[in-house]
């Protein structure tokens, strides 16, 4: 169960999941915003920020009973439930584990496919030489994929700082178990609460069009694209992404 996690403010809960590699300061924009209106509780996944490394392969099904865990012990009967990237998987697999407890979702730049057999097998071989060669070498290649290059420097700088700051026994042990991941896009169908679908306009990693795909398959679900960011649109541009997280969670 996650050990180190911000849990602020009184109302509905409002769960958020960090992706790889980050920790939960990743949500800092939205705990500040969402913290007046709401309990927002933020978790350091097993292996990144404050938390606990498990070596070896941790599974989503790993994180996501940690999610489940974390919200018996806060006394959260019900809450809405937002992942991004590696964050948004596990949300995927939360609600396939215990929708009864998800009263609302929220899907910003993530895909719900299975691994590829060639990406089953990148995601191995990075976790390898993550543990090899330290964080450092891969936050300074992807840095600017993960934000945009035109991003604001202090954001960069947050990004890069939370890459390098991260365990590399963490970071591989989550890529061992995404490569092992399951196909959500069935799941996806069988939504029944609201759901946000949100994607900056110049994510690589995750492109509009696979959330134009999410969207198509959750019914009645929300699409918003923030323009101008890339694969962290909750903090290149928070104010937009805030904008559309308080209408999913007041609509």
């Amino acid at each position: 169960m996650p050990t180190t996690y911000t849990d602020r403010g009184t109302g509905d809960a409002l769960l958020l999941v960090h992706g790889h590699p980050f920790d939960r300061t990743m949500w800092d924009p939205q705990v500040e915003e969402f913290a007046r209106t709401h309990r927002v509780v933020v978790p350091d996944l097993r292996g990144y920020g404050g938390a606990p490394v498990t070596p070896g392969t941790t599974l989503l099904s790993d994180f996501a009973e940690d999610v489940r865990a974390l919200a018996d012990r806060l006394g959260l009967a019900r809450f809405a439930l937002g992942g991004l990237s590696m964050g948004g998987q596990i949300v995927m697999e939360c609600y396939r584990l215990f929708p009864e407890r998800i009263s609302s979702l929220v899907l910003a730049d993530t895909f719900p496919a299975a691994e590829t057999p060639d990406g089953r097998t990148a995601r191995r071989e990075m976790a390898d030489r993550l543990v090899r060669e330290g964080m450092k070498p891969y936050a300074d290649e992807v840095l600017e994929k993960m934000v945009a290059p035109y991003a604001d420097a202090a954001v960069k700088a947050h990004v890069y700082r939370m890459m390098t700051a991260t365990d590399p026994e963490g970071a591989a042990a989550a890529l061992r178990g995404r490569a092992e991941r399951p196909d959500y896009r069935e799941l996806l169908t069988t939504v029944t609460v609201p759901t946000l679908v949100v994607v900056g306009r110049d994510d690589t990693y995750t492109p509009v069009a696979d959330a134009e795909a999410m969207h198509a398959a959750v019914p009645g679900s929300t699409l918003v694209v923030v323009e101008s960011a890339a694969h962290l649109p909750n903090l290149e541009r928070p104010a937009e992404f805030n904008a559309a997280l308080r209408a999913h969670l007041t609509g």
